[in-house]
């Protein structure tokens, strides 16, 4: 029988990206519809290049010239550097020829910081995804001025392959959980307590700390979601199971009643009669309850799981059959 703990989840994407523009400039093109799946590096817009490329050119025509002149003014100064040793020219003259050749040279490395950066720019006015994940609502057409750094993103895309859940458990937990958590503790989750279709996954954070407002910690579970099953902000039940315990003493929880001296259930003799019996509660699990060994029922006892209210020990008992609504059940391994 396994030990579940039982809480109620969020799911939310294991990464979520706000697409905005780095230039600002005309959008020309959007190359994806809503909703789509899209690739890390996809190009989703295209914002009017044009602007760019000029700057490029210009900033790359900058360098050339710089580069020459750059290079006319080193040999200049070798040449006076030659001079100076044969007292042709004096050493302020090949002084500022040298200083003239260093500043050249750090405009050349200046103007191709500009190149770098007009070449950033052009890249930039090509809008790529940065993650792979599921684009969401539209927010900008074509032919929309889009600005640089602006609060409002172009797109949003989720990543939701995988996908996490979100849920909070008690305090008292987490000790069985930090115990247990090497084991790679496995989770499902449904959309309702009634629903039978459920998706596996595995514990895979544990806050470090606990909530004191609450007396909860937060924990998340990792699901591979190849079904696109689970969705963003959609709330479901979450089981988390600590783990597996052998033959353990389980009867249906419709069978176990509650009275002044406590928790008691009505088992079947041999002869027909039934016996109250007192039992102890470990805990519940789904439509059935686990006793404690030792408390008068054993594996393979009939109890009684309708009609308790118009019981007594030693009153005989009908079988109506099997398991159903109207039978006895036995107490089960």
């Amino acid at each position: 029988m396994p030990f579940v703990v039982v809480a109620t989840g969020t799911v939310e994407p294991r990464q979520t990206v706000a697409v905005q523009p780095q230039v600002t400039g005309v959008l020309t093109q959007v190359t994806f519809h809503e909703g789509d799946e899209v690739a890390a590096g996809q190009v989703l817009f295209q914002i009017d290049p044009r602007p760019f490329q000029a700057a490029l050119d210009q900033a790359r025509g900058m360098l050339a010239r710089d580069q020459a002149q750059a290079a006319n003014a080193r040999l200049e100064a070798d040449r006076y550097a030659e001079l100076v040793k044969q007292d042709y020219v004096t050493k302020q003259d090949y002084d500022e020829k040298r200083a003239t050749a260093d500043a050249l040279a750090a405009t050349v490395r200046a103007d191709s910081a500009g190149v770098a950066n007009a070449q950033l720019n052009l890249d930039w006015a090509t809008v790529r995804a940065p993650i792979s994940g599921r684009t969401g609502r539209l927010l900008v057409r074509e032919g929309n001025l889009v600005r640089a750094n602006s609060t409002d993103p172009l797109v949003v895309i989720n990543q939701i392959h995988p996908i996490l859940v979100r849920f909070a458990v008690p305090e008292q937990n987490l000790a069985d959980i930090q115990r247990y958590r090497p084991n790679r503790l496995p989770v499902l989750v449904s959309p309702s307590k009634q629903d039978t279709a459920f998706s596996a996954g595995a514990l895979t954070f544990v806050d470090n700390s606990v909530d004191t407002a609450t007396g909860t910690v937060l924990l998340k579970a990792e699901f591979a979601n190849r079904d696109n099953a689970l969705w963003p902000g959609e709330f479901l039940n979450v089981q988390l199971q600590l783990y597996v315990e052998d033959s353990a003493l389980v009867v249906p929880a419709q069978a176990v009643m509650t009275g002044q001296q406590g928790t008691y259930l009505f088992a079947v003799n041999q002869d027909g009669t039934a016996r109250s019996q007192a039992v102890t509660v470990e805990r519940t699990a789904g439509q059935y309850a686990v006793l404690t060994r030792g408390a008068g029922v054993q594996a393979g006892d009939q109890v009684v799981t309708d009609g308790q209210l118009r019981l007594v020990s030693g009153a005989a008992v009908e079988v109506k059959g099997g398991t159903g609504a109207g039978g006895d059940v036995e107490a089960d391994k």
